[in-house]
């Protein structure tokens, strides 16, 4: 359930969904959480669909990114980058 802004140096609440900017993010469940939900029997990977909600402060100058490896990970927007510049 999405809380806060995604961005860790924010403490912005979320309330609505007309303020920021909301992700939808489709990931792969490993094999301890296929285990642990016992439906590792015929192989399929399972999907997951996470939801991250940046601000209306954070979403102008960055965006969600999400690496199988690393997760989730707030990164400077190319457009903000290129207005700064």
């Amino acid at each position: 359930m999405v809380s806060k802004c995604a961005n860790p140096d924010c403490t912005a609440p979320f309330r609505y969904f007309h303020q920021g900017k909301l992700f939808r993010f489709e990931t792969e469940a490993g094999l301890e959480r296929r285990r642990a939900m016992g439906t590792d029997s015929d192989g399929k990977q399972m999907r997951r669909l996470e939801f991250y909600w940046l601000c209306d402060k954070c979403a102008s100058k960055m965006t969600l990114v999400f690496d199988r490896d690393a997760g989730m990970s707030v990164r400077a927007n190319s457009r903000a980058e290129s207005a700064a510049a």
